[in-house]
């Protein structure tokens, strides 16, 4: 079996669906995590030694590195059977979590803005005029992905990577009050996280992990 080294900080983060599916596949793993009480140090050390100076970085049996969350993901999902059962559903979890990525742009900027401690009026600006009507597109796509499948599942009948991915940032939004008590797309998309985070082999995971704010 090969040895798998998994670096991240020690938050969810771009990590957390990797870890995922090491906990689904019932695979060992190396979880390192680069303590955030002391991560500019820590960082600092590490920054030089990963492709591209930056992470989470996965180390496969010491011999080689990959860099970039969703290639990471990707490589792990097709390991363990959770990319997609054909060419066509491998194609539509890639680009699901493509879309993701699209808004995490907007999602980075506010969270970004926050802790930077920007002035209250400015951060109502990036909420209202950049975020609130990305996270409204994107909310859009995924609510009509998932009426059209019917299967409750982003992709196919069954769990993939994307769900995972799709899941983690519901969860993130949900924590940061972006999700509307009184908006049918919102609660039918805090239902679909639900049915993931009930997904057996995950269940226990979830309880236990340390949920950082994202």
């Amino acid at each position: 079996m090969p040895q798998y080294k998994l670096t991240y900080f020690d938050l969810r983060g771009w990590a957390e669906p990797a870890r995922q599916l090491f906990h689904l596949s019932h695979t060992p793993y190396d979880d390192v995590r680069v303590p955030m009480a002391d991560s500019e140090r820590s960082w600092e050390k590490l920054k030089d030694t990963t492709p591209f100076g930056q992470l989470p970085v996965l180390n496969v049996d010491g011999k080689f590195d990959i860099p970039q969350s969703a290639a990471i993901c990707r490589y792990l999902a097709r390991k363990f059977g959770y990319a997609g059962k054909d060419e066509q559903e491998e194609a539509w979890a890639d680009a699901i979590v493509d879309q993701y990525k699209d808004f995490s742009v907007a999602f980075k900027t506010l969270i970004f803005a926050a802790r930077a401690g920007k002035p209250q009026d400015e951060l109502l600006k990036i909420r209202y005029e950049i975020f609130n009507p990305s996270r409204d597109a994107y909310f859009g796509i995924l609510d009509g992905i998932l009426k059209k499948n019917k299967s409750g599942y982003l992709v196919g009948d069954g769990l993939t990577w994307a769900d995972l991915v799709i899941a983690d940032n519901l969860h993130s939004l949900e924590k940061l009050k972006a999700l509307d008590d009184d908006n049918e797309v919102h609660q039918n998309l805090k239902k679909y996280k639900e049915k993931i985070y009930s997904t057996p082999d995950l269940e226990d995971h979830i309880a236990t992990r340390m949920d950082t704010e994202v």
